[in-house]
């Protein structure tokens, strides 16, 4: 399930981004995604590709990819999006934090809690 209102673009810092070409309320579910599960071992492979900045760590050490536009939400603290993990029916699905503009970026905190401050691997000074 997604809402027929969105679309991709590229933006001009992010790369490839989730827009609304309608308005969205609070509290709407916006995708429905199903998810491949992949074990420790194929994590392990997976981060040493490109695929490493678009899996989800899962339950018990695992990752999965989502299907559909899930792994192009770009992150924002806060964001006006969150995910949520559906690890019994293999899914992730995505809500609306407050209500959103149409035309206005999706984003969700690569940290899971929308309003979650910590930094995230790329935003992490070496």
């Amino acid at each position: 399930m997604m809402l027929a209102s969105l679309y991709t673009k590229v933006t001009e810092s992010k790369g490839w981004g989730v827009f609304t070409s309608a308005p969205i309320e609070f509290g709407t579910i916006i995708e429905i995604s199903p998810v491949i599960v992949m074990s420790a071992e194929e994590k392990t492979l997976l981060d040493q590709t490109t695929l490493y900045n678009y899996i989800f760590d899962w339950e018990a050490g695992l990752c999965c990819m989502a299907m559909g536009l899930v792994p192009v939400y770009n992150h924002a603290c806060p964001s006006n999006c969150e995910y949520f993990q559906q690890y019994d029916q293999s899914t992730i699905y995505i809500q609306a934090m407050r209500d959103i503009k149409a035309d206005e970026e999706l984003t969700i905190n690569y940290k899971g809690d929308f309003n979650n401050e910590q930094a995230v691997w790329f935003e992490v000074k070496q």
